[in-house]
């Protein structure tokens, strides 16, 4: 049951952390490898949206499809709360990332170490993310019934997997 429940929030994190890495900077060099590798994941559509924009739909569907009652409310506002939170970050990141990404000189790329720091700050921030969507997700998992729980796990599970494509080789 815990690895059900850690696997569920842990797909709920990754749905709200994986916009930042798919987001491109919006420049007109987007023919280089890795705009051609953004452009193919979003079968060829720009990744300009941000995680707060689509935060409150993805909550509203969550909370009509497991049929939050009134007695789970507050574990449910709690839950929600995260998610926002975390996608408002995500919306700051994101929109530091491409104003870093148009200042940089074309050609300019950082060195080894500088890409191992900033995957280090990646990896830190998305621990500690996780571990305040599990902070608030288990409590309101455990206010669930047996059927909203199947529902969660359907639902929540979804958004993880494959999402990533073929990032699972990269180093």
């Amino acid at each position: 049951m815990n690895k059900l429940i850690m696997s569920t929030l842990i797909a709920a994190g990754l749905a709200t952390a994986a916009p930042l890495t798919l987001a491109q900077p919006g420049n007109p060099a987007a023919g280089a490898p890795q705009g051609q590798h953004a452009q193919r994941h979003h079968h060829g559509k720009h990744a300009s949206g941000l995680p707060g924009e689509r935060v409150e739909a993805r909550l509203a569907y969550l909370k009509t499809r497991l049929k939050i009652t009134d007695a789970q409310q507050a574990q449910w506002d709690a839950f929600a709360g995260v998610m926002r939170k975390h996608a408002k970050s995500a919306d700051e990141r994101i929109t530091a990332r491409r104003a870093q990404m148009a200042q940089r000189v074309e050609g300019q790329r950082p060195n080894a170490i500088e890409r191992l720091e900033r995957r280090q700050e990646r990896l830190a921030t998305a621990s500690a993310r996780m571990s305040e969507l599990l902070a608030a997700g288990k409590p309101l998992y455990a206010a669930l019934s047996p059927e909203q729980r199947q529902i969660a796990d359907k639902a929540l599970a979804s958004r993880g997997g494959s999402r990533h494509g073929g990032r699972h080789g990269r180093a």
